[in-house]
């Protein structure tokens, strides 16, 4: 997106308008974070990314780039006094509870639309690998089969520890004989290098625990969650993932952070961007 010369967005944001399934909030000078909150368990319907997660992307981006004005030479500095340039955004589960980041596409959604991979899924796919900011996936909870892929299509993962509610991230399309798309294949191969993990997410359906996901290279960093309260152990993954954020929003300030994963994950995303159309998904309990 261009540079906007539009008066600041107002934060928070919900959209869509009408029954919001995600929430921006900007808490201080250069970060955003996206709040899932469809149901408890945010599925990834049709609605939830066409009118909610793409659109606040757009937001954030149109927001950033106001920002950092059009070059580094006209841009200012923020309220702290660092180049407006800097950003990061943070993408976590419903805030109010613990139990789940997503648990994935709702499959009664999906199955009747042939082109909802290539008209939606995959553009945000593509969208999220090159983003002009570091992304963070706060993976509260449960991060089932698309979720897991919306994760790994971010830039770092912070995930709670388990200590106070066991959370796993799966691909569980094995166990319900549901095929992947091409663009799961590409996420994949392209964020995990090692053969035998990949074997134990995509053939064997394998739940990862946090320490698990953690020892695989899959998750960056595990956020210790003990305590009472559900708003605790998510809002434990928040701050960690924010420290982060802070470590990494230098990066994109010169403004080819996204550029650069664009030739980066390069043979990914011309994977990703193929018309999905063509590909049979049987049915199946979550996708």
């Amino acid at each position: 997106m261009s540079s906007s010369s539009q008066t600041p967005l107002r934060f928070p944001a919900s959209l869509p308008s009408t029954e919001p399934l995600v929430t921006i909030s900007y808490p201080h000078d250069g970060l955003w974070i996206i709040e899932l909150h469809n149901g408890e368990d945010s599925r990834l319907t049709k609605r939830m990314i066409d009118d909610a997660i793409r659109p606040a992307l757009d937001l954030v981006e149109e927001h950033w780039n106001f920002n950092r004005g059009s070059s580094p030479t006209t841009r200012s500095k923020d309220s702290s006094g660092r180049d407006s340039g800097e950003g990061a955004l943070i993408i976590i589960g419903k805030r109010s509870q613990d139990k789940f980041f997503s648990n994935g596409f709702e499959y009664e959604s999906v199955k009747g639309n042939p082109a909802f991979f290539n008209e939606t899924a995959n553009p945000l796919i593509a969208r999220l690998m090159t983003f002009p900011i570091p992304t963070i996936a706060a993976i509260n909870g449960h991060c089932f089969a698309a979720g897991m892929m919306l994760a790994l299509s971010c830039d770092y993962r912070i995930m709670t520890d388990g200590s106070r509610r066991r959370a796993w991230m799966c691909m569980n399309e094995i166990h319900f004989g549901a095929p992947w798309p091409l663009s799961f294949a590409a996420i994949l191969n392209t964020k995990v290098s090692d053969p035998s993990v990949r074997r134990r997410i995509a053939l064997e359906g394998h739940r990862f625990t946090p320490s698990e996901a953690l020892a695989a290279g899959l998750v960056d960093r595990l956020a210790t969650c003990e305590g009472t309260g559900a708003e605790l152990g998510t809002e434990n993954v928040l701050q960690e993932a924010m420290k982060l954020a802070k470590e990494v929003s230098v990066l994109p300030k010169q403004g080819v952070w996204g550029s650069i994963k664009a030739f980066l994950y390069r043979d990914c995303l011309e994977t990703v961007r193929l018309d999905a159309r063509t590909h049979s998904m049987l049915p199946t309990a979550r996708l």
